[in-house]
């Protein structure tokens, strides 16, 4: 008796397929280490988070670099994550030829409120084995922002960051790639009603 596999996907195979228009853009699919991964629908404070982040990022990075949200990043072998946010570095294409790639990728943000464990469990090992030096999750459970920083490989082999440090709402947090800019977390993070 044979046991059925799923199919895993190369970075290629699932390029062509998109290219095709296989997959539909409502279908929020993302390829993570092989597998497509159906992304989960987003509450009403992911969605406030994420305008008050598309408010505030373009006036903070302005032209230094470019701005992407909800776009892929090819992470090779065989992942193509499409976080919420990422700043990339200014190309003369603006990346017509090509995703951005880890050396492109300047910091990648993640909005997390059902999604806090997969974006912690599977995202940060992720990120950090394709060499991003640095990644921010805005966590609305706890309701802070998780900021990581320096990746590392254990004997192990398992991946991770070095950093984490977590910016509370009425803190301040420099970008890690433009030092001289800094995000105000009260600005981002939505203010829950009071009852």
């Amino acid at each position: 008796m044979s046991i059925a596999q799923a199919k895993r996907f190369t970075l290629d195979e699932y390029q062509k397929l998109t290219e095709l228009g296989f997959f539909h853009e409502d279908d929020h699919i993302e390829l993570i280490n092989g597998e497509l991964i159906q992304m989960v629908s987003k509450g009403k404070a992911h969605e406030t988070c994420l305008r008050n982040l598309l408010r505030e990022l373009p006036k903070l990075v302005g032209d230094r670099a470019t701005l992407q949200s909800q776009a892929p990043i090819t992470l090779p072998p065989n992942s193509e994550p499409e976080p919420d946010f990422a700043i990339v570095k200014n190309r003369d294409d603006n990346y017509l030829s090509a995703h951005p790639s880890p050396d492109d990728v300047l910091l990648v943000i993640e909005v997390a409120d059902s999604s806090l464990s997969y974006d912690q469990d599977i995202k940060i090992p992720l990120y950090a084995k394709a060499g991003i030096a640095d990644y921010w999750i805005f966590n609305l459970f706890d309701n802070c922002l998780e900021s990581y920083s320096q990746p590392y490989q254990d004997s192990q082999g398992k991946h991770g960051y070095l950093n984490k440090r977590i910016v509370l709402p009425n803190q301040v947090i420099y970008l890690p790639c433009f030092p001289d800019l800094s995000l105000d977390v009260s600005r981002i993070l939505p203010i829950k009603p009071t009852v």
